[in-house]
């Protein structure tokens, strides 16, 4: 299993300096990265800065969300096929929302062979002390970005007074508490501090999440071990809440073949017919999810 890191921030948060330097710290670890690098123009600037020999894969003119996800599965699958690499580094996009980015990560084909460690959102300190000033869908997006993070690097510490260091500090850790909070300058974190992440993934068995470290935003993998009926399942589908924002998978319906390609997401549900036999399993996205309980699983 191949530990993942995703790395989000807003435009011109430090992202890809955060990047490169990541990249030098592995190197001199003796690990090889491996990138997925999502960027919204038609140029591939940020992947200039990304060394010959480390394996890359780009989403130029794309989202590695929402509508992106296939094309983002198909770059995770050549890259697990035909690559040889101990870490990937996903840098999504500024404008990409952290769910999103998460969800397109994890395929049910390849989502045992990937331990994602979490999400590192690069904070660009001067635009919290100013963010009453941006437009409210823009402010919304660079909220959720924080809010999500695993781990918050405070960046552009240098540009700051000590007041101001520390009133974004003590503001980030109220805004997301679960989230540990570095002070950096030019996006540089010890790889110690990156590595130290726990990681995204919540098995079924529920005893082996420790008390305490279910992260706020977590995956799960669940197994099915009988089919489902297809409207009770739906039914289960209604009663869930709010925080549980992404599923998809493989799940055996009754009277089908082979499980059912199925997606959930905020509520809608799709189902799509699938002609080769699949694992039944799903992958499920969302806040404090350890203990929920699907219908027809392990």
């Amino acid at each position: 299993m191949k530990d993942v890191y995703l790395f989000s921030g807003f435009l011109g948060s430090g992202k890809t300096s955060l990047l490169t330097d990541t990249i030098r710290q592995l190197k001199e670890k003796g690990l090889k990265p491996a990138i997925l690098m999502n960027e919204l123009g038609k140029l591939p600037f940020d992947s200039q800065a990304v060394d010959e020999d480390i394996p890359l894969k780009e989403m130029l003119e794309g989202c590695i969300c929402c509508t992106g996800s296939e094309k983002t599965e198909a770059q995770l699958q050549t890259l697990l096929a035909g690559e040889s690499f101990d870490v990937l580094i996903i840098e999504t996009t500024g404008a990409a929302h952290p769910v999103e980015a998460l969800d397109a990560v994890y395929s049910p084909l390849f989502a045992k062979q990937l331990n994602v460690k979490g999400i590192v959102t690069v904070v660009d300190s001067l635009l919290w002390l100013n963010r009453q000033t941006l437009p409210p869908q823009v402010r919304s997006l660079f909220l959720e970005q924080i809010r999500h993070a695993h781990l918050l690097l405070a960046n552009k510490m240098d540009l700051l007074s000590d007041d101001q260091q520390a009133k974004i500090t003590y503001e980030l850790q109220s805004f997301n508490p679960s989230a540990a909070i570095i002070q950096t300058s030019h996006g540089k974190c010890p790889l110690s501090i990156i590595e130290r992440l726990k990681g995204t993934v919540r098995t079924t068995d529920v005893n082996q999440a420790r008390i305490g470290e279910e992260l706020a935003l977590s995956t799960r993998l669940v197994s099915f071990n009988q089919s489902v009926d297809k409207e009770e399942f739906e039914d289960w589908l209604r009663t869930l809440p709010s925080s549980v924002y992404r599923m998809k998978g493989y799940v055996p319906v009754l009277g089908m073949k082979n499980p059912m390609l199925f997606q959930y997401s905020y509520g809608m549900v799709q189902w799509l017919p699938e002609y080769v036999k699949m694992e039944p399993v799903i992958v499920v996205i969302g806040e404090q999810i350890s203990q929920l309980q699907v219908p027809g699983s392990v």
